[in-house]
């Protein structure tokens, strides 16, 4: 099953149709009722199936369909077709995630054999690489005409790990627009990389003050603080004109709890207070727009949750951990399902080249599955 879905090409910027075709004839040959939950554009589509009674109370194991690009990575193997060597498989998605996606599929007829008394669905949702909001649309069918789960089971590598908390993640493009004017007279414009390096110099002093703890810590997380960090800057047309526009791209990632807009706010106020004034004494239109790309929440802990009490219990453990990444979990929780991440594989080999999952950690998984199965029969 890991072969098939690795073979599929799911990279976030393309369709995802031929990988749920394959996911329902799957669910189709074990007689397994399932609906398809299409984007708006109709190129991609979460699926979702339920094992056992069709009512509310059950429990979702919740898995992304898409991968990051392999584009600029160098592989010493095709990365879409899976590749055994020695305890480990390598292929795009092996970790990140289509091991759990795989190990939820296998399962179906030891579910379907298990009395349960509680449903288990699966869902392969999309686009958790770029946005998280693959599953909002099925999300929003809870209660109405799908069963309402009591918990979910977000499967992004941690180990098999309960993870009951994760930060949050926003991403914005932030555009100055300035005056051209010949170098050699900088007064007869407003050069617009200027207004830019202004706002990242004060973005990474901001980024200092969320080190020294000014906004909280966490000891769970690696770094214990919210961060935040600038990927891209473009800007300007030649080393003697003055830029007339500058573009970088940023993101903030925050403790749970912490506002999203946390340092948006600080580049807005900076804005305002140095960097407009100072271009606008020669641009009067000069200006200082950002938009907000993504927001993805974070997963606060919840002590003794319906999740996290189910997961340790299947697990066998006694402690959960925090994870510094983002995953769909928070989208769970702002609906009001209990949620928490566990699933196979390190994050370490998630979006690297030559990307691998160890079969010992597919095999905890799929022992994980059974004892959840077990635990929803009694």
């Amino acid at each position: 099953l890991l072969a098939r879905l690795v073979a599929f090409d799911t990279e976030s910027s393309k369709s995802n149709l031929e990988l749920v075709a394959f996911v329902e004839t799957v669910l189709r040959a074990h007689d397994i009722p399932f609906v398809v939950v299409p984007n708006v554009t109709g190129d991609k589509a979460a699926i979702f199936a339920t094992i056992g009674p069709m009512i509310d109370g059950g429990i979702v194991l919740s898995g992304h369909t898409d991968v990051v690009p392999v584009t600029g990575q160098t592989w010493t193997s095709d990365p879409f077709t899976l590749r055994r060597e020695g305890s480990r498989l390598y292929g795009r998605g092996a970790t990140d995630m289509k091991g759990f996606d795989a190990c939820c599929l296998a399962m179906i007829e030891e579910f379907k054999r298990a009395p349960l008394k509680k449903p288990i669905h699966i869902l392969l949702s999309y686009d958790e690489e770029t946005t998280c909001a693959g599953p909002l649309d099925t999300i929003a069918r809870f209660g109405l005409d799908l069963p309402r789960p009591a918990a979910v089971i977000v499967g992004e590598p941690t180990l098999m790990e309960a993870a009951d908390a994760h930060k949050s993640v926003a991403t914005f493009r932030t555009t100055v627009r300035g005056l051209e004017a010949h170098s050699s007279k900088p007064h007869l414009g407003a050069n617009a990389i200027e207004g830019a390096a202004a706002l990242i110099h004060d973005l990474y002093n901001f980024a200092q003050e969320l080190a020294d703890g000014t906004s909280g810590r966490d000891e769970r997380f690696d770094p214990p603080t919210s961060t935040l960090s600038v990927g891209v800057i473009e800007g300007g047309s030649a080393r003697n004109i003055l830029a007339r526009e500058c573009m970088f791209y940023w993101e903030f990632r925050g403790l749970p709890g912490a506002r999203q807009d946390l340092a948006l706010r600080r580049l807005e106020a900076h804005a305002q207070a140095v960097v407009l004034p100072r271009l606008r004494r020669f641009a009067p239109d000069a200006s200082v727009e950002t938009l907000v790309e993504v927001e993805v929440p974070g997963l606060c802990a919840e002590r003794d949750s319906p999740a996290q009490t189910l997961a340790l219990k299947v697990l066998r453990a006694n402690h959960t951990i925090a994870v510094p990444y983002a995953t769909e979990a928070g989208r769970f929780q702002n609906a009001g399902v209990s949620t928490i991440v566990c699933g196979p594989g390190s994050i370490d080999q998630a979006h690297q080249p030559d990307e691998y999952i160890e079969l010992d950690e597919m095999a905890a998984c799929l022992g994980f599955l059974r004892n959840l199965a077990a635990e929803l029969s009694r």
